[in-house]
């Protein structure tokens, strides 16, 4: 099987796996792919769909954005800088997940007030951190995991 152009993706994935500690089978299980499948990315072999690298990133727990980037799903030359940026707090061990979030939020408030960038923060969805839009446009995150977004999303009781 001939080399495609992603051997920096599965180089980096496969660094990102190491640094996570985990091997090729518990990272497979864990994003819901195939172990042959992950070693043929790994290689080179394959490219993967957006879907199958974001479920990579949630299970390594680092921007998906940035694995988007590397496969070519992403220009390479837009924002690079953002992309490692946002990588970086992702990534960063010291911080929550929400602290992450809300950096995120305040790194986008300031492009946004530069001149730079309209879209969603990276991470924003595929985290597990529910976003929501207040009426003034502005938007708010919910709880650091999947979990935390169910038990925000239910009913509140008012006191009274």
């Amino acid at each position: 099987m001939a080399s495609l152009n992603v051997g920096n993706l599965g180089e980096y994935l496969r660094e990102q796996r190491r640094n996570a500690q985990l091997s090729l089978r518990q990272l497979a299980d864990a994003a819901g792919v195939s172990n042959p499948y992950l070693s043929q990315i790994e290689r080179g072999l394959r490219k993967p769909s957006a879907e199958v690298l974001q479920q990579v990133a949630k299970a390594l727990r680092i921007s998906a954005e940035t694995l988007y980037v590397r496969a070519g799903i992403l220009d390479a030359e837009r924002d690079m800088d953002e992309v490692e940026t946002r990588a970086v707090i992702l990534a960063d061990p010291s911080l929550n997940e929400r602290q992450k979030q809300v950096l995120l939020q305040i790194y986008e408030s300031f492009r946004k007030e530069n001149g730079f960038g309209a879209g969603e923060p990276a991470g924003y969805e595929q985290d597990g951190v529910v976003g929501r839009e207040t009426g003034d446009g502005s938007r708010t995150a919910g709880g650091g995991d999947a979990a935390g977004s169910e038990r925000d999303a239910g009913p509140r009781r008012t006191a009274g």
